[in-house]
């Protein structure tokens, strides 16, 4: 049980960084179009369309969260 609770915690610390240092690159590498921005400003249509795309960046996140997140019990819990 106290390897569970290690790994659960750890993985969720671990995840959750990830996620903060995914987003804080994703927005550190942006660079907007602000001309382009304000050209389309004008042809803006009434309705909203939502689409989004699937991404591999979040789920090899997840991936080496988990991985590191496993493997973290092993350091902190001694062998009995």
């Amino acid at each position: 049980m106290k390897k569970y609770i290690i790994f659960a915690i750890s993985f969720i610390i671990l995840f959750s960084a990830f996620q903060i240092l995914s987003g804080y690159f994703l927005t550190l590498f942006f660079t907007p179009d602000i001309t382009e921005a304000w050209n389309q400003a004008g042809n803006l249509p009434n309705s909203v369309v939502m689409k989004g795309t699937s991404s591999f960046i979040p789920l090899f996140f997840a991936f080496l969260a988990a991985t590191l997140a496993y493997f973290t019990p092993k350091i902190f819990v001694k062998k009995q």
